[in-house]
């Protein structure tokens, strides 16, 4: 871990001397070199996950495809949003939006007496190991993921933000960052929080969002694979999850016709099966929104072509409009 950690350093340190910090000078925000080094570490993790997906994710779906990619304008629409996500546009709106309003919150609340701690400091001896701790906070954070997503497809409101996520009909590795913005920024917030009340590091959390995101990549890929009677429920598979993304079946309340869905599981398919919402039938069924394929009262419902239709028809859905 440690030597891992010193890779990680020696490379964010170069990258930022080569690049980032002559851009940040040369576009005048010299007094911003601090936080330009936090996130040339996320610009790192996202430029190494970008190769992740191209050298291993990608020739996997070329080897098992579940279907034939017959929508590429759809998929480029999710690479745009990939990159958005993981080389740092994002994290920059977060970054100028939430981020100070964040702070202040978390520095009133600290000042009010917040009572925080270090999770992993509970149990003696778990300090000491760094992979022990790591998993403490993989679980925890996972469990944190699983209720937002029962709250995404649960809650009205924020279902009508989500749905966007679950209108790609054409699956592949690039769909997990296809999102509303709001939608992300809603979950990250929650995430934020709880790292804050319960201490995990930086440099802990930036591995537990990378490795998340990775496997999320792998759970969206347009392959037909599934890990075995016992792997599917030590860990999220493609199966799994695109069960998740089934037409009628990831989206919808069993015989009520209400939101609802099943394998909300963001890594660790236990919380399915102790929540019961766990759907393991060896299956791999078209993916979309049922008002995608059969009209309602107003016919098909339309979730938009391109970054900005969606983001668009996504805040008039929430304002019931479209």
């Amino acid at each position: 871990m440690d030597m891992l950690t010193d890779w990680f350093s020696m490379a964010q340190q170069w990258l930022f001397e080569s690049v980032v910090q002559p851009f940040v000078f040369a576009i005048g925000l010299g007094g911003w070199t601090e936080d330009a080094f936090d996130a040339t570490g996320w610009l790192l993790v996202g430029l190494i996950q970008v190769l992740v997906l191209l050298a291993v994710i990608g020739p996997l779906q070329r080897w098992r495809p579940v279907e034939p990619v017959t929508d590429r304008a759809a998929i480029r629409e999710d690479i745009l949003y990939t990159l958005i996500h993981r080389l740092g546009a994002f994290r920059l709106l977060l970054f100028f939006t939430l981020e100070p309003v964040m702070d202040d919150i978390f520095g009133w609340l600290r000042v009010a007496g917040l009572p925080t701690f270090q999770l992993d400091e509970l149990w003696p001896g778990v300090t000491d190991r760094p992979l022990l701790s790591f998993a403490l906070y993989l679980v925890l954070f996972d469990l944190v993921d699983y209720w937002i997503h029962r709250g995404q497809h649960g809650i009205e409101w924020w279902w009508r933000l989500h749905a966007l996520h679950h209108s790609q009909r054409q699956m592949t590795m690039w769909s997990d960052n296809r999102n509303h913005l709001l939608d992300d920024m809603l979950r990250d917030v929650i995430i934020v929080v709880v790292a804050q009340l319960v201490g995990v590091a930086p440099g802990q959390f930036i591995a537990l969002v990378a490795i998340t995101q990775l496997s999320e990549n792998l759970h969206h890929a347009n392959l037909r694979i599934w890990f075995g009677r016992i792997g599917e429920r030590l860990w999220v598979s493609p199966r799994f999850h695109r069960l998740h993304h089934s037409i009628g079946i990831g989206h919808e309340s069993e015989g009520r016709g209400t939101i609802g869905g099943k394998n909300f599981a963001v890594l660790l398919p236990v919380w399915d099966i102790l929540f019961r919402t766990g759907n393991f039938e060896k299956r791999f069924d078209p993916t979309g929104i049922r008002d995608q394929v059969e009209p309602g009262p107003h016919g098909l419902r339309d979730y938009g072509r391109g970054f900005w239709a969606q983001q668009w028809l996504g805040l008039k859905r929430l304002a019931g409009r479209a």
